[in-house]
């Protein structure tokens, strides 16, 4: 077996390679003022082809919570992949995504635990990475409404560490 030759996706990938502070805002009622917390994000790269982040703030509400993503390119499938998990929750995310064709942003989607109904059914959900700047990077994720409509919950603005 031959080590990978990073791609310009994989490239594209190692922009959060760095020290970054978070500021969540997230909405965890309808009707009620979104919440704000704030972590650190701390992302590293894997041989140029795969970037691990690993977070750290509170929970809304109070508590500490930790997180770990992965995300790579996989170029028989021409499609980004990863995974995301957190220290509040069981379930394994897997993200499936595409790059827009400007390449500021990177739309991954996953399934997991319904927001809006209980535990034992599953919904669908979309991340939205976007670059503003090398140093400023904005996450907005949604759910898939009842409705049909994507709904957003939750945005996190990451700010490199000078």
């Amino acid at each position: 077996m031959e080590n990978a030759t990073p791609q310009r996706e994989h490239k594209w990938l190692q922009r959060f390679v760095g020290e970054w502070t978070s500021e969540t805002e997230m909405s965890m009622e309808p009707g009620k003022p979104p919440e704000k917390v704030y972590g650190t994000d701390s992302v590293r790269s894997l041989g140029g082809l795969w970037i691990l982040a690993e977070g750290k703030g509170d929970m809304p509400g109070g508590g500490p919570m930790s997180m770990m993503l992965t995300l790579g390119y996989d170029p028989q499938r021409k499609r980004f992949v990863g995974t995301w998990i957190g220290s509040m929750m069981t379930h394994l995310w897997v993200y499936d995504g595409a790059l827009d064709p400007a390449e500021r942003a990177l739309t991954l989607e996953a399934e997991g635990p319904s927001m809006e109904a209980p535990e034992s059914k599953m919904g669908k959900y979309r991340d939205v990475m976007e670059f503003k700047s090398d140093d400023h990077r904005v996450l907005s994720s949604y759910m898939l409404g009842a409705d049909g409509a994507w709904q957003q919950f939750m945005t996190v603005h990451y700010r490199r560490k000078k």
